[in-house]
């Protein structure tokens, strides 16, 4: 009889372990990232996620043709089906700048403020099981989880996990770089010719992940259909560590490629040039004009205030101005952030590879 207990209670272990077993196995690398949340400043938090980040299930999948549409692969992902709550993605319009230069020593920066009336940033380092290394950022609010909502606390930090598939600028280990701004007018895109589609947001991802250069870059975009995000027209500020800077923006949902340095929020190619550029909005002038009295040429200090020089403050309404400053050195493969302009708080992360 005790032999009997004895094998029986073994054997219940064992069930157990190969149970917690698997589980981690699904779980681990998803409770880990959730377990690295790290609070740097006001509206400023920083996760790391190493393992399968699901983009390639999702790219093979078909994708997705909205934010709404993404909600529930992102929840399957995150629960390994167990669990999808119902999840709107908040919709947003927001402005923002970019500049990208050399420096005296021959590397690559850009520099990109992110404009938005209300924010809070989450850094995500992501070390994925298949595809380049990353650090990118999102507004988390955009998530759609609830006012106020801020990843704290174990299950809030899980769900902060979202950003796997969503980012509005970034940097990869080959020193691609790429920020997400307004274009200029509300006028959306959406390419519906069966290749997999993306969102504005979640295409980002996708680019870091698989493109090492500027062209690279521009050849998945035209294997993609682009899908607006927010109801409104977007451009990409694209550079690499050669020193190559394109801005992408879409005119009747077709693809157009500007040589640029600069960008913020209005339209920069002939099709469409300077539509949403308001009165009295000096911001691409004046990166410009900096830009060519540098000869293009500036250090890490020259072009962080530069680019602070162009920063948004607080205004009436409850307006935040910029969320989050950040400067990515495209040669060493890393970025320095600055939240919501507190430009004495600097956060320095570098890539592994």
């Amino acid at each position: 009889m005790k032999k009997t207990v004895k094998i029986l209670l073994w054997s219940l272990l064992a069930v157990v372990l190969l149970f917690l077993a698997g589980a981690w196995v699904k779980f681990g690398p998803l409770v880990k990232g959730a377990m690295s949340v790290e609070k740097l400043d006001d509206g400023l938090y920083y996760m790391e996620y190493k393992g399968d980040d699901g983009f390639d299930e999702l790219v093979t999948s078909g994708g997705g043709r909205s934010s709404g549409e993404l909600v529930g692969f992102v929840m399957n992902f995150l629960s390994k089906g167990y669990y999808n709550p119902p999840v709107t993605p908040a919709p947003a319009q927001y402005g923002c700048s970019s500049l990208t230069v050399r420096t005296p020593e021959n590397e690559v920066l850009m520099g990109r403020n992110f404009d938005f009336s209300s924010a809070t940033g989450m850094v995500l380092h992501t070390i994925p099981k298949h595809g380049y290394e990353t650090i990118t950022t999102f507004n988390v609010e955009f998530f759609g989880f609830g006012n106020d909502w801020l990843p704290e606390g174990f299950v809030n930090q899980y769900m902060a996990l979202s950003g796997l598939f969503f980012a509005l600028d970034g940097i990869n280990e080959k020193g691609l770089a790429i920020a997400d701004l307004m274009a200029g007018d509300d006028a959306e895109t959406h390419q519906n010719s069966g290749k997999p589609a993306l969102t504005t947001t979640s295409a980002i991802c996708y680019l870091l992940k698989n493109a090492a250069n500027v062209d690279e870059a521009l050849e998945l975009l035209r294997g993609i259909d682009m899908h607006s995000d927010i109801g409104a027209a977007h451009h990409y500020a694209i550079s690499d560590a050669s020193g190559k800077s394109v801005v992408v923006e879409y005119v009747d949902n077709e693809i157009v490629v500007v040589d640029s340095p600069a960008c913020t929020n209005h339209y920069l190619c002939e099709e469409k040039l300077n539509v949403g550029l308001y009165e009295g909005d000096r911001r691409y002038d004046f990166l410009c004009q900096q830009f060519d009295e540098a000869g293009g040429t500036m250090d890490l200090r020259q072009l962080t205030t530069s680019i602070a020089s162009v920063s948004q403050p607080p205004a009436p309404g409850d307006r935040l101005g910029t969320a989050w400053t950040m400067v990515m050195n495209l040669t060493n493969r890393s970025v320095t952030y600055y939240s919501r302009r507190h430009f004495d708080k600097p956060f320095h992360f570098a890539l592994s590879k």
